[in-house]
């Protein structure tokens, strides 16, 4: 069975559980990270020299890096589904997986620390609406790239939807003003109905 640490309501760490769900990989999870720790011991960071979460060792394989995480599970598990088998249409689902982490995410975290992790009192206003805006700059460039697909590759669900459907969601979730981007919505709509999705990615955020 494939061993995954990390905490259950980070986006990175959910990412993987979500894959394992999809794919039908048996997997426990062990808690660590944030209020949980684990990951300063000198036995996680033989695992992982970073200190960050996720970490799976599958079989005795250890890899970390949630993208790269994702990856090798579809590539093994869900080759033809999740890992689309055509280079062209793989490249789909890698640009938005590697657009999450190099433009999305970057813009939602200070949005979703001044919720989430700041006392009301101490959010500083105006740089948590630069983050809502820049946040939804990001997110209308998505929707305006949903025109004619029903997911980020095209007509089926893939590893690319898993990786920017679990950042995404902490958008709808977030206490802010959203405008309608209706593909996007539409989108995550069809995101939010999988079993696996609704299991470890759709809960309420926690502090």
């Amino acid at each position: 069975m494939l061993t995954l640490w990390g905490n259950a309501d980070s986006v990175n760490v959910q990412k993987v559980m979500w894959c394992c769900e999809e794919a039908g990989v048996a997997y426990q999870r062990i808690d660590a990270g944030r209020h949980f720790g684990v990951v300063d011991t000198p036995e996680f960071r033989a695992l992982n020299p970073n200190g960050l979460v996720p970490v799976i060792n599958d079989g005795g394989l250890v890899v970390w890096e949630s993208n790269t995480i994702v990856r090798y599970l579809a590539a093994r598990y869900a080759s033809g589904t999740l890992w689309p088998e055509d280079p062209a249409l793989r490249s789909h689902a890698d640009r938005w997986m590697d657009w999450t982490n190099s433009t999305l995410w970057p813009a939602l975290v200070p949005l979703f620390r001044a919720y989430m992790r700041t006392p009301p009192e101490q959010r500083d206003a105006k740089a948590t609406e630069a983050a809502r805006l820049e946040s939804l700059a990001a997110l209308t460039l998505l929707d305006q790239a949903l025109l004619g697909r029903e997911y980020v590759a095209g007509a089926h669900f893939t590893m690319g939807d898993i990786a920017l459907g679990c950042a995404v969601w902490r958008w709808f979730a977030l206490p802010v003003e959203r405008p309608t981007l209706a593909r996007l919505e539409s989108w995550f709509g069809r995101l939010a109905q999988r079993p696996a999705c609704r299991k470890v990615v759709t809960l309420p955020l926690s502090r």
